[in-house]
């Protein structure tokens, strides 16, 4: 258990460099695509070379592995938690399929109302509508437990950014920017959430 432990801490900051990577690389292959303007769901769009490279990588995996964190910070819980705590871990699951989703229904840059794209946008709303209430459950069910202080601090910044990011950010700042704002915040807090597998289910 100890091993499956110490090599789950390592997930969360494997997905932030995998979408990291692949965000750069892909961006940098694609002629004329700008990290400030363009929103990331460009490089996994229908007809953008090397789409499907990029979906698999950047949202597949990266949305498995956050799947994978979740699921473990889930079963991690103190085991008094209540059923607001467990809502809350389920919830941020729910986000993470839907990061996932976004790889698996690419959006169609020629129509941006039809039905694929309309799809691709559902799953987007899936994962920070899913991911800002799952959050705030999970910091204000943690509250008082030392051990845990980090990820309910951690939740509550990230539910923040990505909230602003989803209602306020494109209206201050270019969409680019903006959607990786969210993204990052996201990623930080799986960072946070895997860094802590050591903690006790006791605690």
């Amino acid at each position: 258990m100890s091993v499956r432990r110490g090599m789950l801490s390592f997930v969360g900051p494997i997905s932030a460099l995998l979408f990291v990577g692949a965000l750069l690389g892909f961006g940098f292959a694609l002629s004329g695509y700008s990290q400030i303007v363009h929103p990331v769901a460009v490089l996994g769009a229908k007809g953008v070379p090397h789409a499907l490279g990029f979906n698999l990588l950047a949202f597949v995996l990266v949305g498995g592995l956050a799947a994978a964190v979740t699921l473990d910070l889930r079963r991690r819980l103190p085991i008094d938690a209540g059923w607001v705590l467990r809502v809350g871990a389920q919830l941020t699951f729910l986000s993470a399929l839907g990061f996932l989703a976004m790889g698996l229904l690419p959006l169609d840059p020629d129509d941006l109302d039809n039905p694929a794209s309309s799809l691709h946008a559902t799953a987007w709303m899936l994962w920070w509508v899913a991911f800002v209430p799952g959050a705030w459950l999970v910091a204000l069910s943690l509250r008082g437990r030392a051990s845990w202080r980090t990820l309910a601090r951690a939740s509550v910044i990230a539910a923040l950014l990505v909230l602003f990011v989803a209602l306020l950010a494109v209206e201050l700042m270019p969409a680019g920017v903006a959607q990786r704002l969210g993204y990052v915040a996201w990623l930080a807090w799986l960072c946070v959430a895997s860094l802590g597998v050591r903690q006790r289910s006791a605690d």
